[in-house]
Formats: C-alpha cells, sequence, structure tokens
C-alpha cells in the first residue's frame, strides 16, 4: 500500500530543494514532533548513493537510522529511493503559490496506516516551516 503527503512550501524550487538535500538542513527540520530530533544525516546525491539520518526521542529513550539508496535523482524535481525493502518517490513541483512537495511511501506492517501517514505528514509541515523560515 502507497501512502502519499504533500505540502506546499513558500520558497524558490532551489531553495527547497537545497534543504530537502542537505545534511544540516535535514537535522533541523527531520522530526515529527518536538520530542524528537535529528541528531546526524549524511547524503551521498546521486543515484547509487547512500543517505542515514539518525533520529532519536529527546530524552534517550529510543532512537533509530533511517536509511536508504538513492534510485533515481533529477535535480530540482524528483527524488526516488529504496529504504530497506521499501520505496518512495519524492516529487518537486513549482507553482504559482510554491513548490509542492509530494512524497508517496510504502507502507510498513506495524504501524496503522493513519499513524504513518500523520508522522510522515509532521515531518513534511516542519520541512515546509523550516524553508519558509528561511527566506
Amino acid at each position: 500500500m502507497k501512502i502519499t503527503v504533500e505540502t506546499i512550501v513558500k520558497a524558490p524550487v532551489a531553495e527547497v530543494w537545497r534543504a530537502y538535500t542537505t545534511p544540516e538542513d535535514i537535522k533541523q527540520w527531520n522530526t515529527a514532533s518536538d520530542d524528537w530530533h535529528t541528531t546526524q544525516s549524511t547524503i551521498d546525491l546521486r543515484e547509487g548513493g547512500q543517505f542515514s539520518s539518525r533520529m532519536e526521542a529527546k530524552d534517550g529513550s529510543f532512537g533509530f537510522d533511517f536509511t536508504g539508496t538513492y534510485t533515481r535523482i533529477v535535480p530540482n524535481e524528483l527524488i526516488e529511493y529504496s529504504f530497506g525493502d521499501r520505496t518512495s518517490v519524492v516529487e518537486f513541483a513549482p507553482g504559482a503559490s510554491g513548490v509542492t512537495v509530494r512524497i508517496a511511501f510504502d507502507a510498513e506492517s506495524e504501524n496503522p496506516v493513519e499513524q504513518q501517514r500523520q508522522g510522515w505528514q509532521a515531518i513534511l509541515d516542519n520541512f515546509a516551516k523550516h524553508v519558509e523560515s528561511l527566506q
């Protein structure tokens, strides 16, 4: 099952792309709630390149690495990647009101679909706020 989330970011597409693909920016926005944070991020932005983000509860009770491999890159337009046995597609579509960032990803089986949708949407909303704060 695919889950799709999206947001509109009021910024030029080059800035949206840069913030989505830069480790220092990722550490600022990659969180679903205030009690979590991303402590490390690495990016090798090329087809076959790897990425990794270390996400941790701020109280130290839990953490995990979100890692994967880029399978297709079209600068300022598209990022496709695999993570484990799942895949994701991130689209960047400029429009009159900003850049629509749409993420479609394979659902996992451990958590309810709506919980997954809400978590990914919260991260994407934080991304939009971060980029817009840089304008």
